[in-house]
């Protein structure tokens, strides 16, 4: 059994769920899913610019659980972008 996931602080909230390639109709592309910490978590380290470690801490969470989101979020970005998928933003309301 694994351990259950700590409440994550996310101070952002999207008005726009959905990147896609221009051109193509969003039907026929394939989706990759970012959830909202992993969107926080770039907006704390690449658009703020903080360091791992304050980012960890606005988001109350460990610097290595940081980078590891940090990782992931990226990892699907860079995917989206070179192999021409959506990108969607997950929320609890969608």
């Amino acid at each position: 059994m694994s351990r259950p996931k700590k409440c994550r602080c996310v101070g952002c909230n999207p008005n726009v769920y959905y990147f896609k390639p221009r051109g193509i109709p969003l039907v026929e592309l394939e989706e990759v899913s970012v959830r909202l910490d992993e969107l926080e978590a770039i907006r704390l380290a690449d658009y703020e610019g903080l360091y791992h470690e304050d980012a960890a801490q606005k988001m109350k969470i460990s610097r290595a659980t940081f980078g590891r989101i940090l990782d992931e979020a990226r990892h699907k970005v860079a995917e989206a972008i070179i192999k021409g998928k959506a990108l969607k933003i997950e929320t609890d309301n969608q």
